[in-house]
């Protein structure tokens, strides 16, 4: 039996927008995240992913706290944390840690790496005059050398950056990291070892991991569960070889259609998703993939569907597939 570590129950995020009425509140809400419910087992790398815009990013960074939620509960390690006083945050940031998708902006330019690695073990009071062999351990695991302490930023590339900021979230033995799309700003060469930097410290330190990426063939390759995300809901989610195998969202079965093959000879149909795309301010009725699916149903313009499970751990929002 796996343990799960973090559970996300009914989760949204809301943003006010628009003028405001004559009561000095906004017109217009931009539903972000809205209604998202799941759960990751400890050791597990739960892969979210979705296009620009979907809400995936908003969403790990309201498990984080790093964006309050507008409603809904985080609970980690049976901790209900949605809550939490800055002064138990600080304590559960040692737990949860960030890896952001661009390591350039996420390092101080001003500061060596010794600068900025010592700045993390001093606010969560790790710093007991064993730092500086932490910080070489450290490095190792990530596969730079020692030498990259007294160095500043602009020194390094893409991928040792990552490699940086990777060591970072790691200094304070985290056992949870959300990896926001941390393979994206990097060349091809280098995406892939970087995940298996990723998959290897997860064995290694007993991590769990929420990846979050809009690449289904990068999740495919890193993740043991996988969910897919369209404007602030999660429409599919299943083991990774049951929803690469026996995709069932249309949604889903466009986005694996756009996974590029690197047979220049070998045949694959086209799926081209027509229609517009709805505005998440002004948001229709029935399901909100209705206006691009080419299978869409009366009961779709009308009727939001639930997901649920249709077959063991594979669970999906579709008419197509309510019994």
């Amino acid at each position: 039996m796996t343990e799960t570590l973090l559970k996300v129950e009914n989760v949204k995020k809301y943003f006010p927008t628009g003028k405001r009425n004559f009561l000095g509140k906004h017109t217009q809400i931009l539903k972000a995240v809205d209604d998202v419910s799941f759960t990751i087992q400890k050791g597990e790398i739960f892969g979210l992913v979705g296009e620009s815009g979907c809400g995936k990013s908003t969403l790990g960074r309201c498990i984080t706290r790093i964006v309050e939620p507008s409603e809904g509960k985080v609970i980690y390690d049976n901790e209900d944390i949605t809550s939490a006083d800055s002064k138990r945050l600080k304590l559960l940031r040692r737990q949860m840690q960030m890896v952001f998708q661009n390591p350039h902006s996420s390092l101080n330019p001003r500061r060596t790496i010794r600068q900025t690695f010592m700045e993390v073990l001093k606010v969560h009071q790790l710093a007991s005059g064993k730092e500086q062999k932490r910080m070489e351990e450290i490095l190792e695991k990530v596969g730079l050398p020692v030498d990259a302490l007294d160095r500043h930023p602009h020194e390094f590339s893409g991928g040792q950056l990552q490699r940086i900021v990777i060591a970072r979230a790691l200094l304070v033995e985290p056992e949870f990291i959300m990896a926001d799309e941390p393979v994206s700003a990097l060349d091809v060469s280098i995406q892939a070892q970087i995940l298996n930097l990723l998959v290897q410290l997860k064995d290694e330190l007993n991590l769990t991991i929420l990846f979050v990426a809009h690449d289904l063939s990068v999740v495919e390759h890193i993740s043991d569960r996988v969910g897919v995300m369209y404007l602030g809901q999660i429409v599919e989610m299943a083991e990774v070889e049951e929803l690469y195998q026996n995709t069932l969202h249309p949604y889903t079965k466009a986005l694996m259609a756009a996974i590029p093959i690197p047979d220049p000879k070998a045949k694959k149909e086209d799926l081209i998703l027509e229609g517009d795309l709805p505005s998440p301010i002004d948001l229709p009725a029935g399901c909100r993939f209705a206006s691009r699916c080419s299978e869409c149903m009366d009961i779709c313009k009308n009727e939001s569907p639930a997901l649920r499970e249709v077959k063991p751990g594979h669970l999906v929002a579709c008419h197509l597939y309510n019994e």
